[in-house]
């Protein structure tokens, strides 16, 4: 049983100003929280329904599990329809970022992303295509948010998100930079060799004046039909697919 207390803490991870004052978010749903236990990520607690045998779980480290009961997991999820495990995981501090470790890779730059089903669906594609970083504008949405949490599946444990200026760090990397823009490079036609940065703008306003100006090649999605843009997640697996298929060559 949970105290009061227990329930308010819980519930406001779901603030990104509370996520940082408690270093902890929120994992919910079996898949998304063993990919965590497997991770370098330190877990807190697990806290479980009655209807939900922790065996599963196959823990090789000491973790606090705790059942409760389906109202008190009601109200501590974030979800509609709350899932019968949630864990409260402790954020990391990670090392700054050492630029050596983008070499001869693609990174994903995301500048003032918004949309938190966005972010964890861009998280969850680069993991699917070996992509181990992402620079992240300051402004650009929490990945600790329970919502890009979710969308990213349990893909967050195995991808560092940089935040920092992207204005002052592109230059400081000294790789081709690629920004996503509607007039450019066809992206089927383009040689983007062993390693860069690949930029995806804001879902509304694409990429800054600032982040623009730093762009080596702007490269486009040729588009055959009128819609007025694609949605900025489409478009990033677009991008890893098109870099990964033409890696194989």
């Amino acid at each position: 049983m949970l105290s009061k207390s227990q329930i308010s803490l819980l519930r406001s991870l779901q603030n990104k100003k509370d996520r940082t004052e408690q270093s902890l978010f929120l994992v919910e749903g079996l898949k998304s929280v063993i990919e965590f236990i497997h991770s370098a990520y330190q877990i807190g607690a697990i806290y479980y329904t009655g209807a939900f045998d922790p065996k599963v779980l196959k823990l090789s480290q000491k973790i606090n599990l705790c059942e409760i009961s389906v109202t008190e997991m009601e109200k501590v999820s974030s979800l509609k329809t709350p899932q019968q495990i949630i864990a409260a995981v402790s954020i990391p501090n990670w090392p700054a970022l050492d630029n050596t470790q983008l070499k001869q890779k693609f990174t994903l730059v995301l500048d003032g992303i918004q949309d938190p089903g966005n972010m964890g669906t861009i998280i969850r594609t680069a993991d699917w295509f070996g992509m181990q970083h992402i620079i992240c504008s300051d402004d650009t949405v929490d990945v600790y948010n329970p919502k890009v949490v979710q969308a990213s599946m349990g893909s967050l444990s195995r991808i560092n998100v940089h935040y920092s200026s992207l204005a002052a760090i592109i230059p400081q990397i000294k790789l081709p930079v690629y920004g996503a823009m509607l007039s450019g490079e066809n992206i089927y036609d383009t040689d983007f060799g062993p390693e860069g940065l690949i930029v995806m703008g804001n879902e509304g306003s694409g990429l800054r004046r600032d982040v623009e100006k730093l762009i080596s090649r702007a490269i486009t999605i040729p588009r055959k039909g009128r819609a007025e843009s694609l949605n900025v997640a489409i478009a990033t697996a677009l991008f890893c697919s098109e870099i990964v298929r033409k890696s194989f060559k």
